[in-house]
């Protein structure tokens, strides 16, 4: 008589201590740590510190015509610091965007002045000579390989000659004449650089054309096929260009973007003004694009965003006017943006290798 065998009852084994295995996946990072994966937050808190010593620090600061002069302040450079910005999230920066901004007041200056046109004839074509030098930049960059350094750098040269010479043959002095009594003038002053009444106060409308350009840039980075072209060229051009990706387009029009940007903060300076000095501009594009830096763009392209300039601006403006507000030897201006440019490349570097970790 045969038996059959009975099966043994399965026996569950308790789970093995230690690290268990995986599947090749990423676990879902905290709520915490992807809020910090955004390239702003870092420029967000540094801004608001900065914002709090200096209530602090000096008390001037807390009145309401105080913070607009701030802010108009920051507008100034927040207004360049965007498509500088982008052109670096696009891998490429520009050393001409700061006598470029120069070249575009003096284009509008003397070409209303000397051929007795009304003012905004000399606004149109100095919106083409700055969108040309964008063009230039970029086609050159693309047609040579040349780094962007190299391109940008002669472009400053050049820029920075020409405005000196062609100032100095045209008018007889270093500054162009006023323009003020010219046709348009009024009209051109009220876009440009009107003023508004607030509860009292006066804010420069260049303070909501920043904030509009900013919400602008925001949008395109985030909603339209453009803004991941930016992306994707400043993260690797080849790869892009190897999907579809119209790498030679992107770079000049975002060159042609800064041209944009230095033709509005030209004629925002011609019209505060009335009159343009040559040689200024020189060093103005090392700030636009510390903005930028300090904003969260990398200098290595691929990654950024528009809201991290807005802030990076603001910490310029407000060191800037609290500075004077606090009382202190202007001089130090430069060392605190030396500190702010070394602190937030450290934090966002911090917060880039805690974003990524696994």
């Amino acid at each position: 008589m045969s038996m059959t065998p009975q099966a043994a009852p399965a026996v569950t084994a308790p789970p093995a201590s230690g690290p268990q295995p995986t599947d090749g996946r990423t676990a879902e990072r905290p709520p915490v740590i992807r809020l910090l994966a955004r390239p702003e937050i870092g420029v967000l808190l540094g801004a608001v510190a900065v914002w709090v010593f200096f209530l602090i620090a000096a008390p001037p600061v807390r009145d309401a015509s105080s913070m607009a002069n701030i802010l108009y302040q920051s507008s100034t450079i927040g207004i360049m610091a965007l498509p500088v910005a982008l052109l670096m999230i696009g891998g490429e920066f520009d050393l001409s965007s700061g006598v470029a901004v120069v070249t575009s007041a003096l284009t509008a200056a003397m070409l209303s002045y000397q051929l007795i046109m009304n003012v905004w004839a000399g606004v149109i074509v100095a919106l083409l000579v700055s969108l040309g030098v964008g063009f230039f930049n970029g086609w050159l960059l693309m047609k040579t390989g040349l780094p962007s350094f190299l391109v940008t750098l002669g472009t400053f040269l050049i820029l920075q000659g020409v405005n000196l010479a062609v100032t100095k043959l045209i008018t007889g002095n270093v500054a162009t004449d006023d323009i003020s009594d010219m046709d348009g003038f009024d009209q051109a002053r009220a876009v440009f650089a009107s003023t508004f009444d607030v509860g009292g106060v006066q804010v420069k409308i260049t303070i909501v054309w920043w904030l509009v350009f900013a919400a602008l840039a925001t949008w395109v980075l985030l909603r339209t096929k453009y803004g991941n072209w930016i992306f994707a060229v400043g993260g690797d051009k080849d790869s892009s260009r190897a999907v579809g990706v119209p790498v030679a387009f992107t770079k000049i029009s975002l060159f042609m973007l800064v041209g944009f940007g230095a033709w509005f903060v030209g004629m925002h300076q011609l019209f505060s003004f009335n009159t343009v000095q040559s040689g200024e501009g020189v060093g103005q594009e090392l700030i636009y694009i510390a903005a930028a830096v300090i904003g969260g763009c990398l200098l290595t392209g691929g990654s950024g965003s528009a809201i991290g300039p807005v802030f990076g601006a603001f910490m310029f403006g407000m060191v800037q006017q609290g500075i004077v507000y606090a009382g202190w030897n202007p001089d130090w201006f430069k060392a605190f943006l030396g500190v702010m440019l070394l602190g937030a490349t450290l934090i966002n570097l911090y917060v880039q290798r805690t974003a990524t970790r696994r």
